[in-house]
């Protein structure tokens, strides 16, 4: 679901009444040719929505509530939960938790610990799995129109359309906001995450539930792992029988 291009126009005018379309490209580093394809098409992108907020100083929450669809926004921007902290904790971070954990208990002392950026590898099928109350997907699929084998892939591939983002949130009754964030779209401030959170989620959860965790996440990656083997090796096959 993209933005009209007469909703846009509109909004552009309200941020911005003096500048020109070339202005507006200039200030939000958006290409000229990019916006003037996606007007041409009637669509524009949300990503060019929130390119233009950024540029001119929006909040891009405020700024996509003005469109069909995200209304709900701002009204459904809360902290994030534990479980979606830790869902954009990557795996990595968690095993050198472990380790760190393990070498406090011979030295006495635990060292800080410094997470790396996200989104990560898995960040959204790992939010999704984490807000779940159990059937989300089919909720979703039949909310949104969206068939679940097109959920699925977009899960695999590790994305998820910004309206079925926020309509997981709504469904899971979490922050509207936090489906933008492990997407990648905003950042975690502009989302209302916490800059500590995810560290602070991390070290609260006991040894055991963290060997767990730790646990799940290398399965997933294990299952990620076997299917792009399968894959490389029917490209390979498609390839040998070409000749």
């Amino acid at each position: 679901m993209a933005v009209t291009a007469r909703a846009f126009q509109l909004w552009r005018m309200r941020i911005a009444p003096h500048d020109s379309v070339s202005d507006v490209c200039r200030i939000a580093d958006v290409k000229r040719s990019t916006l003037a394809q996606q007007l041409v098409r009637g669509k524009v992108s949300v990503p060019t929505i929130i390119s233009i907020a950024r540029g001119y100083g929006v909040s891009v929450v405020d700024a996509l509530s003005e469109f069909n669809g995200f209304e709900d926004l701002p009204a459904g921007l809360t902290e994030p939960t534990d479980a979606e902290l830790l869902s954009q904790v990557s795996h990595i971070d968690i095993l050198r938790l472990l380790v760190a954990r393990s070498e406090a208990q011979e030295s006495g002392s635990e060292s800080p610990l410094d997470l790396a950026p996200f989104p990560h590898r898995a960040s959204v099928r790992a939010w999704i799995e984490a807000i779940d109350p159990g059937d989300l997907r089919q909720q979703l699929a039949g909310s949104t129109g969206v068939a679940r084998q097109n959920l699925s892939a977009q899960l695999t591939a590790g994305r998820l359309a910004p309206w079925i983002a926020v309509q997981a949130g709504r469904i899971a009754g979490v922050s509207l906001a936090s489906g933008l964030v492990v997407t990648g779209l905003i950042t975690p401030e502009e989302g209302g995450w916490p800059e500590d959170g995810r560290a602070r989620a991390l070290r609260a959860v006991p040894d055991l539930d963290l060997v767990l965790l730790a646990r799940d996440r290398l399965d997933v990656l294990g299952r990620q792992l076997r299917r792009t083997e399968l894959d490389d090796g029917r490209d390979r096959a498609i390839w040998e029988n070409l000749g």
